[in-house]
């Protein structure tokens, strides 16, 4: 079968985000399916396609409101108030109708369109009405945009928080009408969606590559804690927020802890222990030079990919019971645990142990399988349920 995998940034060669990932790991299991996939949306500056030959371009877009001057954002907001979109989804008219309905032409025969996330089929919805489809909802977008509205420090920032958030949930009921099928990656996501049912929606289980990770070997930390993350985004921030007023108070001075990863210029107050690293030039090596992973994602929908890549990896870790959502199957390496009091506790236990010499991390491998296996299958079955109502 050959499907359309339309996304607002294309799958990469070296993705980054938690959204690359995931959209660079959806694509490649289609693949391992049998499919024949094309690829249709915009390239983000500086990266490169994952498969050049199947991806075809509407133009590089840089959509990370970070790497943009006031201009630029200036002009994103009026077109979101002259489209009467969401500001994420009004950046996707860098492109007309009529180039999409071109590009959709070149690429037939074609067997269904599978529409990835809220961007890009959300400006251009009823151009994309036109072929059967289903729809990928990383996450609850209205949820989010929700969440940042309740937690914005200024009336204007609350005020398009929730004009988003109105416009977002609108969308995403016509994308999930509109879909033979949806894909959540939560499970929870599938009734906040309005797609409970079997016969509506399937669960998403991620990887982080369709390639077995290593099996474990032998590691050196250099920090007690380490978190990275892309901490300009407001969910993110506002885990980093939490574990710095409420978690780092209640552990020891000597508990060496390493934060990673893009941020603006409003850096957080932290004590001593805590060092700011910025962007790294490897992940998977700081998190390994880290004894213990907390992960403290306290709000948003969908799937932390960074929990994910940490079980993978066989690394021990501390989570919120937000950061293990769509994962039914934790590592006992992992403890979960909201009371500050008691993450803090955990964490002490378990850089103590880790110190004293006890051997924490276990073998990932086991967890990447059974995640990839599921994922065929969910994949499998919801689109066969889109073939099935042609």
């Amino acid at each position: 079968m050959h499907f359309i995998f339309i996304s607002s940034l294309v799958p990469v060669a070296n993705p980054s985000s938690g959204y690359d990932i995931a959209n660079r790991v959806i694509v490649d299991a289609l693949r391992l399916l049998g499919h024949k996939i094309s690829v249709l949306g915009f390239l983000q500056p500086g990266h490169v396609p994952a498969n050049p030959d199947q991806t075809h371009l509407l133009g590089e877009l840089e959509v990370t409101n970070a790497r943009v001057g006031k201009l630029q954002k200036a002009l994103w907001l009026k077109d979101a108030f002259v489209h009467g979109e969401p500001v994420s989804v009004a950046k996707m008219h860098a492109v007309r109708p009529g180039d999409i309905r071109a590009a959709l032409a070149g690429l037939a025969p074609v067997d269904g369109l599978i529409l990835n996330s809220v961007q890009l089929p959300g400006a251009f919805i009823e151009v994309f009405s036109e072929f059967p489809s289903v729809f990928v909802a990383h996450n609850v977008e209205a949820g989010s945009a929700a969440d940042n509205a309740r937690n914005a420090s200024s009336r204007l920032t609350r005020f398009l928080f929730d004009r988003d958030a109105r416009l977002l949930s609108d969308l995403e009921r016509g994308l999930c009408a509109q879909a033979e099928h949806v894909f959540t990656l939560a499970e929870p996501d599938r009734a906040a969606l309005g797609v409970a049912t079997d016969d509506q929606s399937t669960v998403l289980p991620l990887v982080t590559s369709v390639t077995p990770p290593p099996p474990p070997s032998l590691r050196a930390p250099v920090y007690d804690a380490g978190m990275i993350g892309s901490w300009t985004w407001a969910a993110n921030r506002a885990g980093l927020d939490w574990f710095l007023d409420e978690i780092t108070p209640r552990l020891p001075s000597d508990f060496r802890i390493a934060i990673a990863g893009g941020m603006d210029a409003d850096v957080p107050q932290a004590p001593d222990n805590v060092v700011f690293l910025g962007r790294v030039p490897d992940a998977r090596a700081f998190v390994k030079s880290c004894r213990i992973v907390p992960l403290i994602s306290r709000t948003g929908t969908g799937v932390q990919l960074k929990t994910i890549e940490t079980f993978e990896m066989g690394l021990p870790s501390v989570a919120t019971t937000s950061a293990v959502r769509g994962i039914s199957a934790q590592p006992e390496n992992c403890r979960v645990a909201d009371d500050p009091a008691e993450f803090a506790a955990c964490l002490v236990d378990m850089v103590a142990r880790s110190r004293a010499g006890e051997p924490l991390d276990r073998d990932g491998r086991q967890f990447h399988a059974l995640q990839l296996d599921g994922l065929k299958h969910a994949l499998s079955n919801g689109l066969g349920r889109m073939l099935n109502k042609r």
